[in-house]
């Protein structure tokens, strides 16, 4: 059986032109190598599987070619080309920094450095991961590097330029690889493809192209483990799959539910993802990336940032005509928040599963069925709200929906009440026509009336039977402002005002510092209804101020004064005690009893 050789070792570009992604580097190469201007130090440095070494190596055997092509490229025919091909040249050395990083290590390589090559014009060092090297190993490098003999070259290797030292840099000439777009990641692995014999999907390409991460022998490693997956065979499904990615459809499916508002059907989505062993920030960073995909799919000249299939594409354009960008921006917004707190959360599915639900509140299902994105949130449920005393032209639409329909239920419990109580009473009849009731009573039973306990009386006038009902909750939430003159406003003197700051105090059980900053501050009348409480650190003021609406509505029942108002200031003449050493508080002790220290001297004892 003959050998297997891996593609990204077996398919590695020889020459410049078969490069991938890197053609402005490679011409700059070319140029220097046909006009004779070859600089003594090179680095390459950029992210790993990019053609680094591979670029090192090309031109290393170009520039010993003896029968350049007329593009500048190695002849591979004459027999510096032969044997660097056939991996005996001795003009080429190759050194693993990371395994050789020590001062010796660079000592052997500037010993060989002085033998000039027997074949071709150049003796070229390729040092890989240059930044492994130690510091002294580097410092020993410098003299070398900055004036190398005219037949050495040096190429420096390293996916970390920012570990190199700056001496380094500077004796240097820096070439920075970019990562492998896309499509021409998509294009070689068909080359590869059809060279093997191997049967693709375009959709499963894109998929190794964009798990590669713009790494070509991250991609050709990721296409041989499809096929021998595949059986060479190599379908979208097999490689999702195969490579645990997300599948799209997902995506779209999410999108859905969530432009549709239905938040079961989401989360239900959501779990499914969970179940099939995907880690929840995937899931919320995953659905980030299909908003911006959407985003940028609205617009024909943006839609070229998006590197995926044509069919894949031409979805993603259709599902964006249903999304307003505000909308986008918007879930994109959420997502982001989602994705940087998930690390820190307790509980990461609730904060992902709100996190869609949140999505789900930026639509609203219109009556066809479709979805329509809408600019405000949907209301919550008032019941779920608390309930605060508002004027009923400022209160919610559903609140006042809500309102209608209690009242509407209230007047026909009370006619179904008078139905029944009837038979107590003696010729209990209701007029049928307002007119035969005088103006002023009508007017007076179309209003009844509100008081301070929130119960309305309803009367029939003429035969005296009187009806009283309590509606909390429409009280609560429509009660007019309490008139001025109905509110308490006795007079009361500091001596009161302290008595009921006490017995507040006396109440707290559980709040322990708040009941200790109120025995140690009492309160000091400033005029008829404000007293003023004087503390010491901002701390004790704090106390008191996230307390405030409990002691005051305390003081004002207890002192019949709902006008009484509280201030809280900081004292500016705090003196801030230090502490005493141990001789300190002997010295003042020995003050009050100088029998101390002869006892101390007596007994040999020592302050400390």
């Amino acid at each position: 059986m003959d050998n297997y050789i891996v593609s990204a070792r077996k398919y590695r570009p020889s020459t410049f032109k078969t490069v991938i992604g890197q053609n402005a580097l490679t011409t700059t190469l070319k140029n220097a190598i046909s006009n004779n201007k070859l600089a003594h130090a090179y680095l390459f440095c950029g992210p790993r599987g990019v053609g680094k070494t591979t670029c090192a190596r090309i031109f290393a055997k170009t520039i010993n070619c003896f029968n350049l092509t007329a593009d500048n490229e190695a002849c591979n025919n004459c027999e510096s080309c032969v044997a660097f091909n056939e991996n005996r040249s001795y003009n080429i050395h190759e050194m693993d920094a990371a395994s050789n990083n020590s001062v010796e290590d660079i000592r052997n390589l500037i010993d060989q450095v002085r033998i000039p090559p027997q074949v071709g014009k150049y003796k070229v060092y390729i040092i890989d991961e240059v930044h492994m090297l130690s510091t002294q190993a580097f410092n020993s490098f410098l003299k070398t590097l900055e004036e190398p003999p005219k037949h050495a070259i040096f190429i420096l290797a390293t996916t970390e330029k920012h570990k190199i030292i700056p001496t380094i840099l500077s004796r240097c000439q820096v070439y920075d690889f970019n990562r492998i777009n896309l499509t021409d990641i998509v294009e070689y692995l068909n080359f590869v493809a059809k060279e093997e014999n191997v049967t693709v999907e375009q959709e499963a390409l894109n998929i190794i192209a964009q798990k590669a991460d713009g790494g070509m022998r991250d991609a050709l490693s990721i296409f041989d483990q499809t096929v021998s997956y595949t059986a060479g065979n190599v379908t979208y499904k097999a490689v999702i799959d195969n490579l645990n990615v997300l599948d799209y459809e997902y995506y779209f499916k999410i999108t859905d539910a969530v432009l549709n508002g239905n938040v079961i059907d989401c989360l239900l989505i959501v779990n499914d993802i969970l179940n099939n062993g995907f880690e929840g920030q995937h899931i919320i960073s995953g659905i980030a990336s299909h908003f911006r995909n959407l985003m940028i799919s609205k617009d024909p000249r943006s839609v070229m940032l998006f590197e995926v299939g044509p069919s894949i594409k031409k979805r993603y354009i259709d599902v964006a005509k249903k999304c307003s960008n505000e909308f986008l921006y918007k879930a994109i917004a959420i997502a982001n928040e989602c994705d940087l707190n998930y690390r820190i959360s307790q509980n990461k599915r609730l904060l992902l599963e709100l996190a869609f639900i949140r999505m789900c509140q930026l639509t609203t299902p219109t009556a066809e069925g479709s979805s329509a994105p809408q600019q405000t949130i949907k209301q919550i449920d008032a019941s779920q709200t608390v309930r605060t005393h508002v004027p009923e032209t400022a209160a919610p639409t559903i609140v006042k929906e809500k309102e209608e329909k209690e009242e509407v239920e209230e007047k026909e419990s009370k006619e179904s009440l008078l139905t029944e109580s009837a038979p107590h009473y003696v010729d209990v009849q209701q007029p049928n026509k307002k007119e035969d009731i005088p103006e002023s009573k009508r007017e007076t039973e179309e209003k009844p009336a509100v008081t301070r306990g929130r119960a309305k009386t309803f009367s029939i006038a003429n035969h005296g039977v009187s009806i009283s009902t309590m509606d909390e909750e429409q009280a609560e939430a429509t009660e007019p402002t309490v008139d001025e003159n109905d509110r308490k406003r006795e007079s009361f003197t500091e001596d009161a005002l302290i008595d009921a700051w006490k017995s507040y105090t006396e109440t707290l059980k559980e709040e322990k510092l708040l009941k200790n900053t109120m025995s140690n501050y009492l309160p000091k009348k400033t005029n008829e209804t404000t007293f003023e409480v004087t503390v010491n650190t901002e701390i004790n003021k704090q106390y008191l101020e996230d307390n405030l609406r409990l002691i005051l509505d305390w003081l004002q029942e207890k002192l019949h004064n709902d006008f009484v108002e509280m201030d809280i200031v900081i004292s500016e003449t705090v003196v801030n005690k230090r502490a005493f050493t141990s001789h300190e508080i002997f010295e003042e002790m020995v003050e009050k009893n100088p029998a101390l220290k002869k006892l101390s001297d007596e007994l040999g004892l020592e302050i400390k």
